[in-house]
């Protein structure tokens, strides 16, 4: 078959085999790992903000929530505020992605007093590293928006999530993620739609304390590393799909 009748994707088909079986022609070679050039910038054009890393240094292992929700996703002010005074309550240190435009748009107003309640724990940054912050051994859990390539880097360094999705597939990335593999945890909004800082401190706490999301991520590392080793069914697709092109 030419490679014009292959779908090279980044995921890995022992994650779901019977979607994959779906398309004759699709070459799961996930997880794609983002480029290898420190400087490099990220699809929206912002420069990662590295200072998390020797941040990161000085935590202690497993103790980190890493809170970044993509390059897309807004948040209403009054839901800003409830998030930020969520995870001030937990009393962890956190890793905070804040883009400029993070709420509806515009740059986002902390609460009264927050910046200075947290200094002692708390990092905010415009833009991470995020696979060279995931594969860090203080991180302890991703609180995301279930993007895709999220979803993978996450995936592949073995970090439970905490599901926010926004739109379509992020939903369906969700319910994978929380019922089919079973590691990580949704959030539950109340009756006016919000998503209160008491439902995030409960879910964040009940995460990182739960053992069987923890094995279950250490899983699905262990399999996405034998999938891309010589050998694992992404290494193999990958190296099919490479002679396809030659001819």
């Amino acid at each position: 078959m030419d490679s014009s009748k292959r779908l090279p994707c980044n995921c890995v088909y022992e994650l779901d085999s019977s979607a994959c079986d779906l398309i004759p022609n699709l070459l799961p070679i996930g997880p794609l790992p983002a480029s290898s050039d420190p400087g490099h910038y990220a699809a929206n054009f912002w420069p990662e903000d590295s200072t998390c890393i020797g941040w990161l240094d000085k935590q202690p292992a497993g103790s980190v929530i890493y809170v970044a929700f993509g390059s897309t996703g807004n948040l209403t002010q009054h839901q800003f505020n409830e998030l930020a005074l969520g995870i001030e309550l937990v009393g962890r240190p956190f890793l905070w992605v804040v883009r400029s435009d993070f709420t509806d748009g515009s740059a986002a107003e902390y609460p009264d007093g927050f910046i200075e309640r947290v200094a002692d724990h708390g990092k905010i940054v415009s833009w991470a590293p995020q696979e060279e912050v995931l594969a860090h051994p203080s991180v302890a859990c991703f609180f995301s928006h279930c993007g895709w390539n999220s979803t993978m880097d996450s995936i592949s360094m073995g970090v439970p999530f905490l599901c926010w999705p926004y739109v379509v597939d992020q939903f369906l990335d969700q319910n994978y993620i929380c019922d089919k593999w079973k590691v990580g945890l949704g959030l539950n909004p109340d009756e006016n739609g919000l998503i209160s800082r008491h439902e995030i401190k409960m879910k964040i706490e009940k995460l990182v304390s739960d053992d069987g999301i923890k094995a279950n991520a250490e899983k699905l590392k262990e399999m996405t590393r034998k999938s891309v080793s010589e050998g694992g069914s992404s290494y193999k697709n990958f190296k099919t799909f490479i002679e396809a092109m030659k001819h």
